[in-house]
């Protein structure tokens, strides 16, 4: 897959294409299921297929400071992508003064002069140019006089197969507000179907209080600014994936540790089953990692005591371990 970060990156002559616009925020089985349709089309007429999001996201810089949390960073999204069988991808930067073209100017400007769009393929939602003026007419009409056609995707409904028929939210559609708020009330099972897998956050490995060295059970410390939704404050079952790409059982731990006083809320992540000796082989400190969340075991919780926390830990890693076999 291309990976484009600017017009100009864009060979000259490229096309024709069929092209996809959006956000694309955790590339959810509702995007997933645009971009099969993309593909499918592109390859069926022998056009290549494209994908054209942003960074950043235009609610950080529309709504700075109040905009919703990202599922996930670039570096994911562009991989999950990359994951769907899509041609190219275009990452443009999003400003107040990119946000000012009109529709048109969008479409011919970025669309079909660089990359020779021929048909859109876009849900039935899609907003877009000044003030979010442009909708789906918008485009169709705009492709009348420019020679390119205009699909819309209808939205993934039921992506939970639950509850019943009967029940208003058997009908939601899939959406990354929804994804939000499940991974908000650490409900991470009820993300991962909605996403088509488990839901991630990555950041650098950091030095940290060391702690839980200390009671037996040292963890890996994400840096703060890690990249995407941190969930709900509590204990996980889930996964780490080091920079090698080895994948490793993990009890992961997010909050603020009420058992002890001062700790900022973090994310710690204590390797199952890790090799002991030596002990150097295994020193994750300054690397990027991912953490995976497959399962909630309980909320946070402040103990009478480290005796009474290992206790729990114990039973947490012992949990972490049946959930993660059962899995695999």
């Amino acid at each position: 897959m291309f990976r484009w970060r600017e017009l100009s990156d864009v060979p000259p002559g490229f096309g024709p294409s069929v092209v996809t616009i959006g956000n694309f925020d955790g590339v959810h089985r509702g995007h997933q299921q645009v971009m099969r349709k993309l593909v499918d089309l592109a390859r069926e007429r022998g056009w290549a297929s494209v994908v054209v999001t942003f960074d950043p996201h235009p609610a950080q810089v529309h709504r700075p400071g109040s905009h919703p949390g990202l599922i996930m960073g670039t570096q994911d999204k562009l991989d999950a992508l990359d994951a769907t069988g899509v041609d190219a991808v275009l990452v443009l930067s999003y400003s107040l003064e990119f946000a000012r073209q009109s529709t048109e100017e969008f479409v011919l400007g970025a669309l079909v002069g660089p990359l020779g769009a021929r048909c859109l393929v876009v849900g039935s939602d899609t907003r877009l140019g000044r003030d979010n003026s442009g909708n789906v007419d918008t485009l169709r009409a705009l492709g009348a006089r420019h020679g390119f056609e205009v699909l819309v995707v209808e939205d993934l409904l039921d992506p939970l197969g639950e509850p019943a028929a009967e029940d208003a939210e058997a009908h939601r559609r899939c959406s990354s507000t929804w994804i939000r708020a499940c991974l908000h009330d650490g409900d991470v099972r009820a993300a991962a179907r909605l996403l088509g897998r488990n839901h991630r956050i990555r950041g650098e490995v950091v030095h940290g209080a060391a702690r839980g060295r200390e009671l037996g059970y040292p963890t890996a410390n994400l840096s703060p600014d890690a990249a995407g939704f941190v969930p709900a404050d509590g204990v996980y079952a889930g996964w780490l994936v080091d920079a090698q790409g080895t994948r490793w059982p993990t009890a992961i731990s997010v909050g603020s540790n009420p058992t002890f006083e001062n700790v900022p809320r973090q994310v710690e992540a204590h390797v199952i089953d890790r090799p002991e000796e030596p002990v150097e082989d295994f020193d994750l400190y300054g690397q990027d990692v991912v953490v995976e969340f497959v399962e909630r075991l309980r909320g946070m919780v402040a103990y009478e005591g480290v005796d009474k926390l290992v206790a729990q830990m114990d039973d947490d890693v012992a949990r972490t371990r049946e959930i993660l076999a059962a899995e695999a």
